[in-house]
């Protein structure tokens, strides 16, 4: 079946097949946060983005081989509702943005720096650390070596603008600029972008806009 990303709480998941990588996306909680379960084909090893709300679905999700990591792309209490859960079922090592980490009720194993490598059993994702939505947020890219890149955004890149500035004219500049160039400057058109919540879109699908939103200021 084709993936489109476009997932809702209390329904189906939505799994994105990949030569090296399953990515599986899942809705959850009373703010439609999106979860993703990554899979690496060739160990079965898993990782989880954000386990955000409702412990016993992602648990469901991913099931018996439970996973090695956790990564919370930032601090706001909507992407760790369901952390302490999730960690105390498997024992996965937490990773979050440096910056961010204080915020987070649940210890943080591994502090995350621009260009840190993740793995998951033989892939790589590679964080980039985008100050704005909040001071430590982490987006997660994979540079797929059989087709484009994809990246996990959290809440700093949706269908339409950047995340959440709180009205904060100097924060909307630095994630601008972050994102600018960390992600539009340096990944294709074709690179698939995995928000914190609401439906995927591309960076091609996004780039013409990048003047509107500057000049809006959100």
């Amino acid at each position: 079946m084709t993936y489109t990303g476009a997932v809702k709480v209390g329904g189906p998941a939505d799994v994105h097949e990949l030569r090296d990588l399953m990515i599986t996306k899942i809705a959850v909680g009373p703010m439609d946060n999106n979860a993703y379960l990554l899979r690496c084909r060739a160990t079965d090893e898993q990782l989880l983005i954000d386990a955000a709300n409702d412990a016993h679905t992602l648990l469901g999700s991913i099931g018996d081989d439970s996973i090695t990591s956790v990564v919370t792309t930032h601090r706001h209490p909507d992407h760790w509702q369901a952390l302490a859960e999730v960690v105390a079922a498997t024992g996965a090592r937490t990773y979050a943005g440096r910056e961010d980490a204080e915020g987070i009720p649940v210890p943080t194993d591994v502090l995350l720096d621009d260009g840190d490598l993740i793995s998951v059993g033989h892939v790589r994702l590679t964080a980039r650390h985008l100050v704005g939505h909040t001071p430590g947020s982490v987006a997660l890219v994979y540079d797929d070596p059989h087709g484009h890149p994809h990246v996990f955004t959290g809440d700093c890149l949706f269908p339409g603008g950047l995340g959440n500035t709180r009205k904060d004219p100097e924060a909307f500049a630095s994630l601008y600029r972050d994102v600018t160039a960390k992600l539009f400057d340096v990944l294709p058109d074709e690179t698939w972008v995995y928000p914190g919540h609401g439906d995927d879109t591309s960076l091609g699908a996004e780039r013409p806009h990048l003047p509107e939103w500057r000049a809006r200021g959100w």
